[in-house]
């Protein structure tokens, strides 16, 4: 697995988020500043709803945005020994299939392909996360999720 092809994927995941945000703040501000959103009775709440959204929406933008700024500063690390932020990790499960997971500051559940590989980004508050913190190549992790449980081995870290 080739890392940096996986942090020019996740860049471009992440700026595509925050594109979809900013579209979705403008649309929402559009709506609430309409003209057929001035309430015409006192129990007509459109324009407030939509006010609200358009609030919403402009604090995913900045949420966007701090997950960028997150990212790249973890980008910049580049040596690992143990999993911690930045660190790309392959599972192999006990049946010898692999997967990779980038572990992030932020924006967990994303998930980016490369090479036709799944990458997930999982963040330390995760219970994977938590599990993969501070772990080295060939250590197991035992992961129970709906009452199944899954061992996994650490094979890479880069």
């Amino acid at each position: 697995m080739n890392k940096t092809h996986v942090i020019e994927h996740l860049r471009f995941a992440l700026e595509a988020q925050l594109q979809n945000a900013k579209a979705a703040a403008k649309a929402a501000h559009d709506a609430a500043t309409h003209e057929e959103s001035v309430a015409e009775t006192q129990y007509d709440t459109l324009g407030l709803e939509a006010a609200y959204l358009a609030q919403g929406q402009a604090e995913r933008v900045n949420e966007c945005y701090r997950d960028i700024q997150a990212f790249n500063t973890v980008f910049k690390e580049s040596e690992f020994n143990k999993v911690r932020e930045g660190a790309l990790v392959c599972l192999i499960d006990e049946q010898d299939n692999a997967k990779w997971f980038f572990m992030g500051p932020s924006a967990g559940g994303l998930v980016v392909t490369v090479k036709e590989q799944a990458i997930y980004v999982v963040t330390r508050e995760a219970p994977l996360g938590k599990q993969l913190i501070g772990k080295q190549i060939d250590d197991e992790i035992t992961l129970t999720i709906a009452g199944n449980t899954q061992f996994y081995n650490i094979t890479e870290i880069l």
